[in-house]
């Protein structure tokens, strides 16, 4: 059977694969494996809950919220909040544990419940295969006064923008910065720490209506985002995700600047202050050949891990290690933050152009990014990318003629059924045919046959 939890939790189509039994039941697994502390101390363990916008996302927390007070957890009900704010005020409040419901960059119909242990942090494989190894057992059952209580957290906002502002080496006067909220978590908390931070702000994608999320807004989207920076002459752009744990940007010409290019930025503004620890970067194998030739350059060195910010923080967490991400715009400053927080990651690349005085534009060319192309092979079965000898000797012959000029990644989905087929190389050209190339076999290699499919 497959495991239930992917890279980022329990995610899939609300009321399909996530149904209101199945959240209800993670919930209180959850509270078994998660909440058994305090329990034995004799007081009832604490847990914090929010959401993103999405309609499901309140039957889903009705029922987490649910699954919790009924195994006698104490429940501070954060509403609609940003993932990372989630995770932050769990330490904040230092409760137990927490569960965020997001499916953060998907689409509307989608939904997700991840679990953050004590402190804000993500779960281990182990601890999350607990709680599913939990499912069906018979759950916590406290009777009278042992049975949790919820509640609203009702200053949990306010204590995550006070956190934020609190974080900002400078403030922000002078610069225009249009804010793409993705109709998402962040609409009502960006816009008050970037106008509070100093910032002249211009808002899009801040009106969410549970089913409007990451609909043609948001990080995964910027063509709105490129045309009201350059409509309003704005100094550069900012993009959340749905649950705001990512931030793209956008230079005052409209130009993509990506999380590549934003960890470079910030890595060698915190090495130039001296707070980069051990000058390291943790960044995992899709980040772009040109961000390591970058960083080299500077006397940075790159630990790359698996994808998922989940690896980035672990690398991190061992290292002692101050900045990590993806190229997909998670950026963790471990100073400040236990997890990807998109707002933090703009407030602080905006301050960066604050200070300099110079544009993104120009922070930017920090870097030069290799071509690259990647191309989703869907319908195959993703199981055997690593095994199968065509896939192998095609990959092999690839790297041989890329030489020290690319690279290849093939890399399984962990959210969806695909493949990933990523080439680097000198020129676009190159690039898009070997990675073409290379998709084609995996598709001719690993496609399930119809009738076994059926």
């Amino acid at each position: 059977m497959a495991r239930l939890f992917g890279t980022d939790g329990v995610r899939g189509l609300a009321n399909g694969l996530l149904t209101a039994e199945l959240a209800l039941q993670l919930a209180q697994a959850a509270a078994v494996v998660l909440g058994h502390e305090r329990t034995e101390g004799g007081a009832r363990p604490r847990a914090v809950v929010a959401r993103d916008p999405r309609a499901s996302g309140e039957f889903l927390a009705a029922a987490v919220e649910a699954g919790l007070s009924s195994s006698g957890i104490d429940v501070y009900d954060a509403g609609v909040l940003p993932t990372p704010a989630a995770a932050y005020l769990i330490a904040d409040l230092d409760a137990d544990f927490g569960v965020m419901i997001s499916a953060s960059h998907n689409p509307a119909p989608d939904n997700g419940i991840k679990f953050f242990a004590r402190g804000g942090q993500k779960l281990p494989d182990e601890v999350e295969d607990a709680i599913e190894a939990q499912l069906g057992k018979e759950p916590a059952r406290p009777v009278a006064g042992d049975v949790g209580r919820i509640q609203r957290f009702a200053d949990a906002e306010d204590r995550y923008i006070v956190h934020l502002l609190g974080t900002l080496p400078n403030r922000l006067e002078g610069l225009k910065i249009v804010l793409d909220c993705a109709h998402g978590a962040a609409s009502g908390c960006s816009p008050q720490v970037f106008a509070s931070a100093g910032a002249e702000i211009v808002v899009i994608g801040a009106d969410p209506d549970g089913l409007n999320i990451n609909d043609g807004v948001g990080s995964t989207h910027l063509d709105q985002l490129k045309n009201a920076v350059i409509k309003n002459g704005a100094d550069l752009g900012i993009a959340h995700d749905g649950d705001a744990d990512r931030c793209l940007a956008v230079d005052h010409e409209g130009n993509e600047v990506d999380g590549d290019q934003i960890m470079a930025i910030l890595a060698l503004a915190l090495k130039e202050s001296g707070k980069l620890n051990d000058d390291v970067l943790v960044a995992t194998v899709m980040s772009n050949l040109g961000l390591k030739i970058a960083l080299r350059g500077a006397g940075i060195t790159i630990r790359e891990t698996a994808v998922g910010d989940r690896y980035v923080l672990e690398e991190m967490r061992a290292g002692g290690f101050s900045l990590g991400g993806e190229q997909s715009g998670h950026v963790i400053f471990s100073d400040y933050a236990t997890t990807g927080d998109g707002l933090l990651t703009g407030l602080q690349l905006a301050a960066q152009v604050a200070r300099t005085g110079r544009t993104l534009q120009d922070l930017a060319k920090s870097m030069t990014k290799l071509p690259q192309l990647m191309i989703n092979v869907k319908g195959v079965d993703k199981s055997r990318a690593a095994t199968d000898e065509g896939v192998a000797a095609a990959v092999a012959a690839a790297e041989l003629e890329l030489g020290d000029t690319g690279r290849v990644l093939l890399r399984p989905s962990g959210t969806e059924a695909l493949v990933r087929v990523m080439v680097e190389a000198a020129d676009m050209e190159t690039a898009t045919r070997i990675c073409t190339e290379l998709a084609a076999v995996v598709e001719d290699r690993l496609t399930v046959p119809r009738e076994l499919a059926l």
